[in-house]
């Protein structure tokens, strides 16, 4: 019998001795795959594969894979059923695939201004020697496709009967197709990153020459995984936002961590880096006024057929980052 305000103490104070020697019982967080429209772009890829191997995303309290696809619509697909809860596009993705219904939003601004370009090889046509040939593009439906369809419309042509624009996929499946002389041209980010670096390939058109306001690159999620695990998403962005961070002021070792997963040497990547430097993106805040100048574009040249309103495109939930 318990006689005193001291022994129930004493009885309640070892129970709490002896629960503590108890081994704790850890609840793993469940594996999230961060997923990217491709691979072989540095600007896309590299900030997720720098947040996995420097262990920023296990700092935020996310535990997650990379997952690289063939194209922004691949990418989409998987990100609608709940196996990618972050997705790395091109920015026109979250345009077009709103206006087909897909209910997701952009988190974040993963690369600012266009860094796409078209690429040939070195003794290929110039832009205007493309008609009637072919152009490679990851996707149909993709940014890449579209920006495509922009560029053969800017030089006075029908991308639909002017041009044959082909869905092949990655870079090496460009490269490749290239080399076969099955295509002409294909268009990249990056500037045209690897190949125009290992002299593969030469630009003949940039499209931020007809895109002056324009997002590289988006972060976007499914909006149930924003409302189910916003914790989740935050956590995964702030990840990618700290690679960002340690990109910019490590060029050398962010080269060579990155080479071995996108298969190019140090050298290369560096290189590679050094153009991507001036659209990295700052604090991942989103240009409305560049979302609206993409819509009208993209309404202009029939890519969408209605404007809905640019609140349904993103949240400002988890920007600007604060590291």
């Amino acid at each position: 019998m318990l006689t005193s305000r001291r022994d129930f103490l004493k009885l309640t104070g070892g129970a709490a001795a002896a629960t503590s020697l108890v081994p704790r019982v850890v609840v793993a967080q469940p594996t999230v795959k961060i997923g990217t429209a491709v691979l072989a772009d540095y600007g896309l890829a590299g900030p997720v594969i720098i947040a996995v191997e420097k262990g920023f995303f296990k700092e935020q309290g996310v535990n997650a894979e990379f997952l690289p696809f063939r194209g922004g619509p691949d990418l989409l697909k998987a990100v609608m059923v709940g196996e990618v809860l972050v997705g790395v596009t091109g920015s026109t993705d979250i345009i077009q695939f709103r206006e087909a219904g897909s209910p997701i939003k952009m988190v974040a601004t993963h690369g600012e201004g266009n860094n796409f370009v078209i690429v040939t090889s070195p003794d290929g046509p110039a832009m205007s020697e493309l008609k009637g040939k072919g152009i490679g593009v990851t996707r149909p439906g993709s940014a890449s496709w579209i920006l495509t369809r922009m560029a053969a419309k800017a030089q006075g042509w029908d991308p639909d009967r002017d041009v044959k624009i082909l869905g092949l996929g990655g870079l090496d499946a460009q490269l490749a197709a290239l080399t076969r002389k099955e295509i002409a041209a294909f268009i990249w980010g990056d500037y045209g990153g690897v190949s125009v670096a290992q002299g593969r390939t030469k630009v003949i058109f940039k499209l931020e020459t007809i895109t002056p306001k324009w997002i590289s690159f988006i972060e976007y999620s499914a909006e149930d995984q924003i409302k189910k695990n916003p914790e989740q998403v935050r956590g995964s962005i702030r990840a990618m936002f700290q690679a960002f961070k340690f990109m910019k002021a490590n060029p050398e070792e962010s080269a060579r961590i990155t080479s071995a997963k996108l298969g190019w040497s140090p050298d290369v990547v560096l290189a590679v880096h050094r153009g991507w430097l001036p659209i990295a993106p700052a604090d991942g805040r989103i240009d409305v006024e560049a979302l609206r100048v993409m819509q009208d574009t993209l309404l202009e040249s029939g890519t969408i057929k209605k404007r809905l309103p640019l609140e349904e495109h993103y949240t400002t939930e988890f920007t600007p980052v604060r590291l």
